[in-house]
């Protein structure tokens, strides 16, 4: 299990950085190595090898999809100073904007939210794992 043995260490890493509590974080990396040789492990490898040949497909619709979500956040983090303007001379249009976007935002699906997060989590881990292979740079 190439794929496996690749992420144990950074996922290994990852737990140290998190966890403050040494406890808890030497529990969570006996948990990952129990995992290790579990039909739950065979499963992640399986979904990590189907995200990293997404990933290195040369269709721009399937490479390009988690990368494009990037551009969207960066065109929204920005997008708070005009606004932040805009409170202090149209409070209530700030208002009515904001809650327009909070109430599109809260009417989408969780399991919608659950997918991003398992589809960016598994680009970040596949990205990992071709750095560390030597793939990317």
């Amino acid at each position: 299990m190439p794929i496996l043995e690749s992420l144990i260490g950074p996922i290994a890493s990852i737990i140290d950085e998190i966890i403050p509590d040494k406890e808890a974080r030497a529990r969570a990396k006996l948990k990952l190595l129990k995992l290790e040789g579990t039909q739950e492990m065979e499963s992640i490898e399986a979904r990590m090898t189907a995200i990293v040949a997404e990933a290195n497909s040369r269709d721009p619709w399937t490479s390009r999809a988690r990368p494009s979500f990037l551009y969207v956040m960066y065109v929204m983090i920005p997008w708070a100073l005009p606004m932040g303007v805009l409170a202090a001379l149209k409070p209530a249009m700030a208002q009515d904007i904001a809650a327009g976007m909070n109430s599109y935002l809260g009417g989408l699906p969780e399991p919608l939210y659950a997918l991003f997060d398992t589809g960016y989590l598994g680009y970040t881990a596949a990205r990992q794992w071709s750095k560390i292979k030597g793939v990317d740079q």
